[in-house]
């Protein structure tokens, strides 16, 4: 190996590591603060350690979860992602297949108008959205999944197409000669192969619809259902006050689960975006 190449990887890896350190540290500063008494997270002591008067122990994740009905606000984000994610993964696996194999008119403009989707800001139709909602009785963490299915069809539609254009189509024409059915020859032998495409997706999808704030805050009644995003902003008093350790706490319980998520299953997220991006 030359010298320049090496040196090449030693600034590749000094450039990468500053950016790691930059996307950690502001998880580790809402850590440490997790751990202080309210009163010491201020301006000056924001990014200290915790010190013997400042330290809290686990006093702010059990007002956390004590207050602000924290747990029913876990069991809406848990129960939305995973209807969510269910929905667009199976709904738009079987589209993809559909657009790829008949190839008319119609599927390609399906599959243009899902792309197109991709690019429309979320501001132009919120309002339109909330109305049409609450019109449909789709205002409730039951029927959310419908709206997320239509905003995340795009991205996972274009993925999926990608993907099944590598699938050579006689191993559908052998199953269909074995006497399967359409519906068989998808779930028994397109779905297995796109594996690691409907898992990067799930991956992608999931992130998304578990750290959105914006679109349950405008569809549900914020009453009566909260997402955890929609919970921790409540930690906002009267007059400005706001209850800094015990909302650091809950944003750390937010995002416990989908770091454990996406470190799992990393690998499948670069190998399922280059197979679909990439392949056919």
């Amino acid at each position: 190996m030359s010298i320049g190449k090496k040196k090449g990887e030693s600034i590749a890896v000094i450039i990468l590591s500053v950016l790691c350190v930059a996307y950690v540290y502001p998880i580790f500063t809402i850590l440490i603060n997790s751990l202080k008494k309210n009163s010491s997270i201020t301006t000056s002591d924001v990014f200290r350690l915790p010190t013997a008067v400042s330290f809290s122990g686990i006093s702010n994740y059990v007002e956390g979860i004590t207050s602000m009905n924290f747990l029913s606000s876990l069991w809406y984000s848990f129960f939305i992602s995973v209807s969510s994610v269910v929905l667009i993964i199976l709904c738009c696996s079987m589209a993809a297949w559909y657009i790829v194999r008949v190839k008319s008119v119609a599927a390609n403009t399906f599959f243009y108008l899902c792309i197109f989707s991709m690019v429309v800001p979320f501001q132009m139709v919120m309002f339109t959205l909330a109305n049409t909602a609450d019109r449909l009785h789709l205002n409730n963490p039951y029927n959310i999944c419908i709206i997320y299915l239509g905003f995340g069809a795009g991205l996972a539609v274009f993925m999926f197409t990608g993907f099944v254009k590598s699938i050579p189509v006689e191993m559908e024409e052998a199953a269909m000669i074995d006497g399967s059915s359409p519906v068989q020859t998808f779930f028994r032998v397109v779905m297995p192969i796109m594996k690691p495409s409907v898992v990067s997706t799930a991956i992608l999808e999931v992130m998304w619809v578990w750290n959105d704030y914006l679109l349950p805050t405008l569809v549900l009644d914020i009453k009566r259902y909260r997402t955890i995003p929609m919970a921790i902003q409540y930690f906002r008093g009267s007059y400005g006050t706001v209850n800094m350790g015990a909302m650091m706490a809950c944003i750390i319980i937010d995002i416990i689960p989908i770091i454990v998520v996406y470190l799992v299953s990393q690998k499948y997220i670069v190998e399922g975006v280059l197979a679909g991006a990439v392949k056919g």
